[in-house]
C-alpha cells in the first residue's frame, strides 16, 4: 500500500456524506481525554486525570512535560496561550501567556544598532518569558494540585532521560557549528560528547531538571495556603533566581544572531518582575448553529473567525467539500483575512483594532465580492468601518547569516498543542511555543534558552504591532474553541505560525460540513497557501502559492493550476498537526495527528 492509499475516501453520492478509513481510532469515552502533539506529554496528563487530577491539573503537568520532550518547538523561556472551559462558572476564559517587549525595546534601541528588521534569533528579539506564569495561573484558577506535582513528570523525564525525535538531532545538527563556535552554553547541554545527540538515543538535561526543582522546593518551602505556594514559584521565577540569571546573562553576553552581528538583550529582571499574565474573554463569531472562540487579535486568532465570515457570506453551503472549488474559495478567503491582520492586528492595550467591523456580516459580505475565479496575486486588507489600511513595508532581500540560525524553526510545525476534557466537562485548548533550542544561547546555569518572538514585531512607526515596551507582539499562536447548539462542544489547535489559522479552519470545517468525526478530519488531506507575508524573520511572501497534499488527486490539482493557482504538491501526509477533544452526546472523545509520527491522544 503506498502512503497516499492510506486515507481512503468513499463519495456516497452527496458531499454531506462521506465514509473514511482513519490511521486510529476516534478515541470515545466518558473519563477524560488528553491529546497534543507528542504521546509522553498525552501520557502525563492521563496519569494526572486518572490520580485524580483535573483537567487544568493535566494540561499543566502536559505542558512542562512537552518542554523537555519537544525543544525544538517549545520550551520554558518561550510562550503559551490557553484558552479554558470551566463547567462549574459555565464560562470561557483565555489566558494570555505571550511575554511583553522589555522597557528598553524601542524602535531607536534596534534601528540605532543599524537593523531595519528585528532579528529572528539572539537576544534582541527576547519578550518576558510568558509559558511558566500561564501555567502556573491556569493551575492556581481551575487546579487542584500543587507545583511539585505537575512538574514531577517534567523534572523525572528531564533528569532521567527522554528518547530524541529525529527532528530534535536534525535541529541540533543544523546549528551545531553555531553552538560550537558562538553559543558555548548551547554546545555545552545539546552537543554531549561533542556531537548532536542521536535520534532514539535518551537525553537528559540535569540543569534544567534543577532549575525546575528548586522552584517546586521554592513553593514547598513557602508553606502557608495553595495560592501562597503557587505565588512562591511565580516568584522564583519572575523575581528570584530565573529573574536573575537571565537579566545578568542579557546584560554582559553578546550573542550572534540572524543579523550576522552580536547584540547584548533588552530583557531584565524589572521586566520579568513586573509582568502578569492576563485573563481575558475570547472573541467569538456565530457561525450557523456553532460558535467559534479565539484569544484576541495581539494573536492571529481572530483570521479563523474572520475566514468563516467570509466563506458564510460566500456560500460554502453550495460548495462540493474537497473540490477544486472548495480548496480554490477557502484559499482566496485566507487570503483576504490574513490580509487584515497586517493592517489591522496588534495589541489592543495599545493600539485601536476594530474588531467589530471586522467580524461584522456587512464587512463580510463586502470582502466576499472580491473572491474571484482565480488566485488572486494582492495582498488586499479592507477597510473596516470607513478606516484606510496601513501595510507594513516588506523587506525585499533579507537573507539570515547561514551561520547564525534561522528565524523560523521549521517549516511546518514551530509549536506544540494540547488539548484536556475532564469528566467534570472542564476543557482546555494550549498552543505552547517560542524558546526553541535554536532560538538563542542556553543560559547558564538554568539549562534553557529565551524565546525570539520580539521578531514579529514591525522596526516602523503607526502601525497596529510596532515594537512599543510593554506590548505584546502579534503572535501566530492560536488554541480554538467551539459551542454547537450553546453548548461547549470541541477544543482544538495546532502548530505550524502562520499557517496554524488554515489548517484549524479546514478541520472545523470537514467536521462541520462533511460530518467528519475528530480523527477523520485530522487524517483529511490538507492544504495552505504561503501567500500571506511570515510573521517570522526574514517576513517573505509568495503571491499565489498554494502547497497541497497529493491525497487530492491530480484533476484537483489540475484544476487549480487552471485557476493561476501556482501549486506545490506535498507528500500525502505532510501538513497539518491538528489534535482535538470534544464533548459529545454524553461521550467525551479525542483524536490526534499521524503525520511525523508522535502526536498522540489517550482516553477512556
Amino acid at each position: 500500500m503506498k502512503r497516499s492509499d492510506r486515507t481512503i475516501m468513499i463519495n456516497s453520492g452527496s458531499p454531506r456524506s462521506t465514509a473514511m478509513m482513519t490511521t486510529r481510532p476516534e478515541l470515545i469515552g466518558d473519563f477524560g481525554m488528553v491529546a497534543s502533539t507528542h504521546w509522553l506529554a498525552s501520557a502525563a496528563g492521563m496519569s494526572v486525570l486518572e490520580r485524580g487530577g483535573n483537567a487544568a491539573d493535566a494540561a499543566v503537568a502536559a505542558g512542562f512535560v512537552l518542554q523537555i520532550v519537544e525543544p525544538h518547538l517549545n520550551g520554558p523561556g518561550g510562550e503559551v496561550p490557553i484558552l479554558v472551559w470551566s463547567e462549574s462558572e459555565q464560562e470561557l476564559k483565555v489566558i494570555s501567556g505571550q511575554g511583553v517587549a522589555p522597557e528598553a525595546a524601542t524602535i531607536g534601541a534596534i534601528t540605532g544598532q543599524g537593523l531595519d528588521l528585528m532579528p529572528g534569533t539572539g537576544l534582541l528579539p527576547a519578550t518576558v518569558p510568558g509559558s511558566f506564569g500561564a501555567w502556573l495561573r491556569l493551575l492556581r484558577q481551575w487546579g487542584t494540585w500543587s507545583v511539585a506535582d505537575v512538574l514531577e513528570p517534567a523534572i523525572t523525564l528531564a533528569r532521567k532521560g527522554s528518547p530524541v525525535l529525529s527532528r530534535v538531532e536534525a535541529t541540533v545538527a543544523g546549528v551545531a557549528d553555531l553552538f560550537r563556535t558562538a553559543w558555548p552554553s548551547s554546545a555545552e547541554i545539546w552537543l554531549p560528547d561533542g556531537a548532536p545527540p542521536a535520534a532514539g538515543s535518551r537525553f537528559r538535561n540535569p540543569v534544567l531538571a534543577e532549575t525546575y526543582a528548586r522552584v517546586a522546593r521554592a513553593s514547598e518551602q513557602a508553606g502557608g495556603s495553595r495560592d501562597q505556594r503557587i505565588q512562591a514559584a511565580h516568584d522564583a521565577w519572575y523575581s528570584g533566581f530565573v529573574a536573575e540569571a537571565i537579566d545578568a546573562f542579557c546584560r554582559t553576553a553578546e550573542v550572534l544572531d540572524t543579523s550576522g552581528e552580536r547584540h547584548r538583550g533588552l530583557l531584565t529582571g524589572a521586566d520579568l518582575a513586573r509582568w502578569q499574565p492576563p485573563v481575558e474573554d475570547p472573541v467569538v463569531i456565530d457561525y450557523g448553529r456553532y460558535r467559534v472562540a479565539k484569544t484576541g487579535p495581539w494573536g492571529q486568532g481572530p483570521v479563523l473567525l474572520q475566514q468563516l465570515a467570509l466563506l458564510q457570506a460566500a456560500g460554502i453551503d453550495a460548495v462540493e467539500p474537497g473540490s477544486a472549488d472548495w480548496v480554490h474559495l477557502i484559499t482566496e478567503a485566507s487570503k483576504l483575512a490574513y490580509a487584515d491582520r497586517e493592517a489591522w492586528y496588534g495589541d489592543p492595550d495599545f493600539t485601536d483594532v476594530p474588531l467589530d467591523d471586522l467580524l461584522s456580516p456587512e464587512y463580510a459580505k463586502q470582502r466576499a465580492t472580491l473572491l474571484g475565479d482565480t488566485s488572486s496575486p494582492d495582498l488586499r486588507p479592507g477597510s473596516p468601518g470607513g478606516r484606510e489600511p496601513t501595510l507594513p513595508r516588506y523587506p525585499g532581500d533579507h537573507e539570515p547569516d547561514p551561520g547564525a540560525g534561522s528565524g523560523e524553526p521549521t517549516l511546518r510545525g514551530d509549536t506544540c498543542h494540547l488539548d484536556v476534557v475532564d469528566a467534570n466537562g472542564m476543557m482546555i485548548s494550549a498552543t505552547p511555543s517560542g524558546g526553541w533550542l535554536q532560538s538563542s544561547p542556553v543560559i547558564p546555569g538554568l539549562g534553557f534558552c529565551l524565546g525570539t518572538r520580539g521578531q514579529m514585531f514591525w522596526l516602523q512607526d503607526g502601525l497596529p504591532n510596532s515594537l512599543r515596551p510593554g506590548a505584546r507582539p502579534r503572535t501566530t499562536l492560536t488554541p480554538s474553541f467551539a459551542f454547537r447548539d450553546g453548548e461547549p462542544w470541541l477544543a482544538f489547535g495546532t502548530p505550524g505560525g502562520d499557517f496554524q489559522d488554515q489548517w484549524s479552519l479546514h478541520f472545523l470545517l470537514d467536521v462541520i460540513h462533511r460530518g467528519m468525526n475528530l480523527q477523520q478530519a485530522i487524517d483529511a488531506p490538507d492544504f495552505h497557501t504561503l501567500a500571506v507575508p511570515n510573521s517570522f524573520y526574514p517576513r517573505d511572501i509568495h503571491p499565489r502559492h498554494l502547497l497541497i497534499e497529493d491525497r487530492f488527486g491530480e484533476p484537483v490539482i489540475e484544476e487549480l493550476r487552471r485557476r493561476e493557482h501556482l501549486v506545490e504538491v506535498g507528500d500525502g501526509w505532510s501538513l497539518g498537526r491538528i489534535s482535538a477533544v470534544a464533548r459529545d452526546g454524553g461521550w467525551l472523545k479525542a483524536g490526534a495527528n499521524p503525520r511525523g509520527a508522535q502526536g498522540y491522544a489517550a482516553g477512556r
